[in-house]
């Protein structure tokens, strides 16, 4: 398989800024991959659920789930993977053919995960992807998990517009140790390298954070230093949040503008933090059953007890 161009100029900003050495994205380079290897292809379709980074009619991100029986997700070849059915809410998305799309796809029993990015293509009734982009990533920071059974006929989602200050907001953000971020670069439109994308975040119960000024922050902690979220928001700067409640199979959904804070105090009050995203929310969804079923804790990332908490590094911001 070929290697696509690497990287944009907003993630070679944060690579030089961050002190990236050559070797590390010479290796990023013969990661990424312009298709996917049999072994992603195999690895989407097991799964019963994936999330997606989507542009709304306003350009801006949104991370939002699809899920489906495993098998849903089919590649039908290394350039293409078709998902039987489109997100929920997908009136509020621009999925025409040509639209960017980002997908990340995590076994949380494993911690196993792979992303990709690419187009929409034309094709089938639910939505398929043109593979521009694919890679794995390491397993830090995921709390592995069990689903409880999925019912045959799962409730549909139901959304409601919320307020930073309201109850569902404060208690899904203070227990959350799992939240998805989409971002998007300058120029999306025919550009696999600066196309939209969805990563993962994780850390201990309350490791993102609500500030008095009506921002939220999260710490950035040590990753594969490729910086595409990060590279993303230096670019552009919209970005979206996913905050799933996993015990009650609620979510919140966010979209808004990010700015990464290179202060190293601000990052050295908060425990194995390189730097602090801060993220301003221009809307705020609260939605119930945005899960196809809730999930229980099985174990944490190993290392977690090493990282901090919003309320303990700044406990007169929150």
């Amino acid at each position: 398989m070929n290697h696509p161009a690497t990287f944009h100029a907003g993630e070679i900003a944060v690579q030089d800024r961050a002190d990236v050495p050559p070797r590390t994205r010479e290796m990023a380079s013969r990661a990424m991959r312009d298709a996917m290897p049999a072994q992603h292809q195999e690895f989407f379709e097991s799964l019963p659920l994936v999330f997606l980074a989507l542009l709304d009619r306003r350009g801006r991100p949104w991370a939002v789930p699809v899920s489906g029986t495993p098998g849903f997700a089919r590649a039908l070849s290394p350039k293409r993977l078709s998902l039987s059915h489109t997100p929920d809410l997908a009136e509020d998305f621009d999925t025409g053919p040509g639209a960017g799309v980002g997908l990340i796809g995590i076994d949380l029993a494993t911690r196993r995960r792979n992303r990709m990015n690419g187009q929409t293509a034309s094709g089938g009734e639910g939505l398929m992807i043109s593979v521009e982009r694919s890679f794995g990533n390491c397993p830090k920071y995921i709390q592995t998990r069990a689903f409880a059974p999925v019912p045959a006929d799962p409730p549909p989602p139901r959304r409601r517009r919320v307020l930073l200050e309201s109850d569902p907001v404060r208690r899904i953000v203070a227990g959350a140790d799992t939240f998805f971020i989409a971002s998007r670069g300058a120029r999306v439109a025919g550009n696999a390298t600066e196309g939209l994308d969805v990563s993962h975040r994780g850390g201990r119960p309350g490791f993102l954070g609500i500030n008095e000024d009506g921002t939220l922050s999260f710490p950035d902690f040590s990753g594969n230093r490729y910086f595409n979220t990060l590279g993303n928001i230096e670019s552009d700067g919209r970005a979206g949040l996913f905050v799933p409640d996993f015990t009650s199979g609620a979510a919140l959904c966010l979209t808004g503008r990010a700015a990464i804070d290179w202060a190293p105090n601000r990052a050295a009050a908060f425990a194995g933090a390189e730097r602090i995203v801060d993220f301003l929310p221009d809307e705020i969804w609260h939605v119930e059953d945005a899960l196809p079923a809730a999930a229980c804790l099985i174990e944490v990332w190993p290392d977690l007890n090493q990282t901090g908490r919003w309320q303990d590094a700044y406990p007169l911001r929150t």
